[in-house]
């Protein structure tokens, strides 16, 4: 099988990445890795899974190649407002590659299977920096979408400054390069499709501030960034205001300057709203010198002396000459600084997709041609027309409607109801109502009364992939706990999961919510549909590692998985092939999956290999207790010698010891009809084994004496069953005499 594999990822336009750079370099550097070793794995030749995962492997790196592409051709605005669904895919790609690469691990020569260990260290390592520039950029044109315009002229303001910082941090800071970003826009429009009205209403606002504001931006950024222009302004400043008060603004209402430097925060950049003093003297932003501390650092960033105290003290001098400054510009800043958040659990307001920035786009009313903002507040009704899918603003006000109907509604029927909703609301809101129906869960009188539908399963599907990105354990066991429940009700039906549903489980595998996860695999791997899914996304290792540890319920969890997935062909080579057969075997000495794992070895006996490695691991001799002692196992462990006899006269040979005749000539007389029956037939295929044998040994007297006694006790007044039961007997002497 071949693939379209290039030699490496090609972009001679790299430098000239618009936006995230360093996102996609990072992401560069990783294909290029895997590209060293993907013609080798071809060599290799792996087996049908293999395969599917090089499948995977290339789809994914294609993907990768188009993302870079994308941020080296979109419009820098767009790029900058979408950061973080650009953060997420790239871990997705991050991700999705990591478990190609350890699906092929196994299946490759040592030497190189070295290479791909190596490889995969890299990818769980990797990091996609977001830039703080970018991010302020983006996270600026986000707050003038959402914002709340109702008076003209601060809108207007608004749309300056914001465009001016957002075009100054994104380097669009000439008339070519405003050119340029509105050609890039309009590129984006005519790919837009009809679904898709938010990403349109977004990027003709975007439009419509370059055409409105471009040229006065330029000016203004060509004033604050030329010396010679500062300096002639300072100087007529001097000689014709000079006697003015410090508080009277500049005659330019749109002229905003750079802040000094000493009026800005040394590690944001940007101007201080809270300023305090740490123990070396230095002035600080205090919601960043404080998750400087909080995140374990005991130096000063600026001079990277060791701190005696992490005491900080506000700086009510500098908060005073700000705000003289301030007044003097005109210039608002608000009472505190928002700081940024961290990389995988930043934006709140933000989603995975485009769709996300419905809240952004939430009361704008824009026509081609007549752009315009339009008022909202917060108890407003969004009409059906345009209302978006995730619009956060309007849905968490819907939030508080819902809590406070709460008085003549069931709480348990709107926090099911919520859940079908859930993609609309801000994370808290999310987490609020995940939390109300674990709590309901655990009431068993409202847990009886709880309903849910196949409407809730996706939402909550994506509740659980948000807290898996953001390392929210608590979330993640929540979130994982209100999704078993909504399988495991056995009213509502199966809707299509979404693609990445099982790699999401399977990540969770190696953490806390690894019991609820397992749980949800074995709800999932009772429908073909999932069956097939778990089976080709090759997380088959994740789960056999499962059985390594000694936590009872989890590995019983993966047993019923193993168990409903073993009548697939290809389980049986895999489970072969990483050598867990013998750890199989091991487990019919536990009582608590004794019955799951005689099931899995019956369906994977279909397979030579396996055959042979359970013969080799004592499975006989494990069988042999389980007769004697299992109850419910019986049955099984009885079908399964059937099974094996049938497929080779050589176990018949294996299974003709004293202890198993006597245990089926037990199970006939004691057992269910099937567990007998199967006993019967099985009897009648070893003495037809058996008539050959011309040998006439003693037969020992001790055998005959307890069966002749269990015969009398337990058959007595059963006329016809004692007679089959002699017949028995007689078979089973001739079997004995063979082995003496």
């Amino acid at each position: 099988m071949e693939f379209r594999a290039a030699e490496s990822v090609e972009l001679p336009y790299y430098i000239t990445i618009k936006v995230h750079r360093l996102m996609c370099l990072e992401l560069k550097k990783i294909i290029d890795s895997i590209l060293q070793v993907f013609s080798d794995l071809e060599s290799a030749r792996p087996c049908s899974s293999g395969m599917q995962a090089l499948c995977l492997l290339q789809s994914t790196m294609d993907k990768a190649k188009l993302l870079i592409q994308h941020c080296s051709e979109s419009s820098k605005l767009y790029l900058a407002i979408t950061a973080k669904a650009i953060l997420w895919r790239c871990d997705k790609i991050r991700k999705t590659l990591a478990i190609s690469m350890n699906q092929v691990q196994d299946m490759v020569p040592p030497l190189l299977a070295e290479k791909i260990s190596r490889i995969i260290d890299e990818l769980r390592s990797a990091r996609f920096p977001l830039e703080p520039s970018e991010y302020e950029a983006g996270a600026v044109i986000l707050a003038l979408l959402q914002q709340d315009t109702s008076a003209s002229g601060s809108k207007l303001q608004s749309e300056i400054e914001a465009l001016q910082l957002a075009t100054l941090r994104l380097n669009i800071l000439s008339p070519f390069a405003l050119l340029i970003e509105q050609r890039s826009i309009k590129i984006l429009l005519g790919k837009v499709h009809d679904r898709e009205p938010v990403k349109r209403k977004i990027l003709n606002y975007l439009l419509y501030l370059l055409k409105k504001h471009g040229k006065l931006i330029w000016q203004l950024q060509s004033k604050i960034t030329s010396p010679e222009e500062d300096n002639c302004s300072s100087s007529m400043e001097q000689q014709h205001g000079g006697g003015k008060e410090e508080d009277e603004t500049p005659p330019n209402d749109f002229f905003i300057p750079k802040p000094p430097e000493e009026f800005q925060c040394p590690i944001s950049m940007r101007l201080l709203c809270d300023p305090v003093i740490i123990a070396s003297g230095k002035t600080f932003e205090r919601v960043w010198i404080e998750r400087w501390f909080n995140e374990g650092n005991q130096i000063c960033p600026v001079t990277n002396t060791r701190l005696e105290q992490l005491s900080i003290t506000p700086n009510l001098a500098m908060k005073g000459l700000i705000s003289k400054w301030c007044l003097r510009y005109g210039i608002h800043i608000p009472e505190h600084a928002k700081p940024i958040p961290s990389l995988l659990s930043s934006w709140e307001t933000s989603s995975r997709s485009i769709a996300s920035f419905g809240s952004s786009v939430l009361g704008l009313q824009l026509q081609i041609g007549n752009v315009s903002i339009g008022s909202m507040s917060t108890g407003s009704t969004l009409d059906s027309s345009d209302r978006t899918p995730n619009d956060e603003l309007a849905a968490d006000s819907h939030c508080q409607r819902c809590h406070l109907s709460s008085v003549t509604l069931s709480s348990h029927d709107i926090n099911a109801a919520f859940l079908s909703e859930l993609d609309k609301y801000s994370w808290k809101s999310k987490c609020k109502a995940v939390e109300n129906v674990k709590g309901l869960l655990e009431d068993n009188d409202k847990a009886s009364r709880l309903t849910f539908s196949s409407s809730h399963v996706n939402p909550v599907i994506t509740f659980l992939k948000d807290a898996n990105e953001m390392c929210d354990i608590k979330m993640q066991k929540d979130g994982a706990e209100v999704l078993l429940a909504i399988l495991s009700s056995n009213r509502i039906e199966f809707p299509p999961c979404h693609e990445d549903v099982i790699y999401l489980l399977a990540s969770l595998l190696d953490s806390e919510p690894a019991r609820e996860s397992l749980a949800i695999m074995e709800v999932l791997s009772w429908q073909q549909y999932y069956k097939s899914r778990i089976v080709a996304s090759g997380v088959l290792p994740s789960i056999l590692k499962v059985l390594d540890t000694t936590a009872t319920e989890c590995y019983t969890l993966a047993m019923k998985i193993l168990r409903n997935l073993s009548d697939c062909s290809d389980v049986g080579y895999h489970i072969a092939y990483l050598g867990y057969i013998p750890k199989l075997v091991s487990f019919l000495e536990d009582s608590n999956v004794a019955g799951y794992c005689i099931e899995i070895i019956n369906n994977l006996c279909k397979i030579d290999q396996v055959r042979f490695e359970v013969t080799e691991a004592n499975l006989f001799t494990s069988i042999a207790r389980l007769l004697e002692d299992g109850k419910e196992e019986q049955e099984l462990a009885v079908d399964l010698l059937l099974s094996l006899c049938y497929e080779d006269t050589w176990y018949c040979q294996m299974i003709m010891t004293g202890s198993i005749i006597q245990s089926l000539l037990s199970i006939h007389s004691n057992s269910s009809s099937r567990a007998a029956e199967n006993a019967f037939h099985l009897i009648e295929l070893l003495e037809h084994m058996k008539r050959s044998d011309a040998s006439q040994c003693s037969v020992p007297s001790y055998i005959l004496s307890q069966e002749n006694s269990h015969f009398c006790s337990s058959n007595e007044g059963k006329g016809s069953s004692s007679q089959a039961f002699g017949f028995l007997i007689k078979k089973a002497s001739r079997f004995l005499r063979g082995k003496c």
